[in-house]
């Protein structure tokens, strides 16, 4: 499924060479691949083809309006964490009954923007915000529909950072008031219940977690339906890793097989909001080396790209694969760190690595950067963030301009006083 492939030595996006690319938008820049992206899309789709469903993309993997309108295209609808990605989504085409509105920071204004929107669900973190919906849908003389999201506290084994079903995570209601929170929704006049929702992390690498924490999910359901309460929907969140270096994630299909069985028994509608498996191994960052230097013991090669392009491997020490965009598999492997411009010790994207030997001038692919790169970025040290590029088939398409320095001031202003 992944279109990234070498010929003759040369990297290519699907039937481009990466150089030519590079040649016309210069570096760095954000590369992605149509078929990619809509083939995991499809693939993800095709385990579940037995199931009612609906697959909602996390826009927050990757929110570039031009791939969510393929995904759009296709069927896909939308997890959104805050009116920012809602609003993305409807520009996308995501029809508002294919829209969920997750996180547990949601504003008033958020909340009454999504209400006016129509938008499928709300995914309700807290009692507080719960009441909060209540007296916003009151005000706009309309119900809105939510699943309470339950923390199951299970362990998903993936990077602290990540996990977001443990015990001490500040997400959803804590299993034991799970219950009590719903009574509570079933009791506001301007709430309805349709659902129960869980997502215990991202990047994770076995299927045992999301058993497990789906077991204890749908546990909850007999002492629901006593209460007179009735679950039409369950939305298992996402958060199937991806290989990045040598890992092994389970397969869709493994995935499909292990929790269908689940939901069958459960008989409601499933919800799923899969992101980093969709969009990660569709995209790549292309950096130009600028630099090699040699310290004593170290060999550095310095690129322009920085953290502020792609800050996974300074926040989470995360690992993506490096390999020249041109050069023979026979050459001459060094020990390097490759390092960005910008002023951190954390500005690296690899330590010790042995890659090819580059020179100034030649381009660097740092592969699995198709969600949370350009999604995490920044401007720190008042650089412009990397353009995006669009390749399918033999055609190339910039989706998002390079930014400019008159981008970074445009909404700054001086008072009187200083000028």
């Amino acid at each position: 499924m992944n279109k990234f492939n070498y010929k003759n030595g040369n990297l290519f996006c699907e039937n481009v060479p990466v150089k030519d690319i590079a040649g016309s938008v210069g570096t760095p820049f954000y590369l992605y691949s149509y078929y990619t992206l809509l083939n995991h899309y499809r693939a993800f789709e095709g385990v579940f083809s037995g199931i009612p469903h609906i697959t909602c993309y996390a826009y927050k993997a990757n929110s570039n309006l031009s791939l969510c309108r393929i995904l759009a295209g296709d069927g896909c609808g939308a997890d959104a964490v805050s009116w920012g990605e809602i609003r993305r989504a409807l520009e996308a085409g995501v029809p508002p009954g294919k829209i969920v509105f997750n996180g547990n920071g949601k504003t008033e204004n958020e909340l009454e923007n999504a209400v006016r929107a129509g938008i499928l669900m709300f995914i309700v973190d807290s009692e507080p915000e719960l009441k909060l919906l209540d007296r916003v849908s009151r005000r706009l003389n309309r119900k809105a529909r939510v699943a309470l999201r339950i923390n199951p506290a299970i362990n998903p084994k993936t990077h602290k950072h990540l996990a977001t079903g443990l015990k001490e995570s500040k997400f959803g209601f804590a299993f034991n008031r799970a219950l009590a929170g719903y009574k509570l929704a079933a009791s506001l006049k301007n709430i309805e219940v349709k659902g129960m929702h869980m997502h215990i992390g991202s990047q994770i690498l076995e299927i045992a977690p999301f058993v497990s924490a789906l077991k204890k999910l749908i546990s909850l359901i007999p002492s629901l339906k006593k209460s007179g309460i009735n679950i039409e929907y369950i939305d298992v969140g996402g958060g199937i890793g991806i290989t990045y270096q040598d890992e092994t994630p389970p397969t869709f299909k493994e995935y499909a097989d292990a929790i269908t069985p689940l939901l069958k028994k459960a008989g409601c509608r499933v919800i799923f909001e899969p992101g980093r498996v969709i969009a990660g191994n569709a995209g790549i960052l292309v950096t130009g080396v600028t630099h090699v230097k040699s310290t004593v013991g170290k060999r550095f090669v310095v690129v322009d790209a920085g953290m502020g392009d792609l800050i996974r491997p300074s926040f989470y020490d995360a690992y993506h694969e490096i390999k020249p965009v041109n050069g023979s598999s026979n050459s001459k492997r060094i020990k390097v760190d490759v390092v960005g411009p910008v002023c951190e010790s954390g500005d690296y994207f690899a330590r010790s690595r042995m890659i090819a030997g580059v020179k100034e001038g030649d381009l660097l692919a740092v592969f699995s950067a198709g969600a949370y790169g350009f999604a995490m970025s920044s401007n720190y040290n008042f650089r412009p963030r990397a353009a995006e590029v669009l390749v399918k088939g033999s055609n190339f398409y910039i989706i998002r301009k390079r930014e400019v320095y008159r981008d970074l001031g445009r909404n700054e202003v001086v008072p009187g006083i200083l000028t």
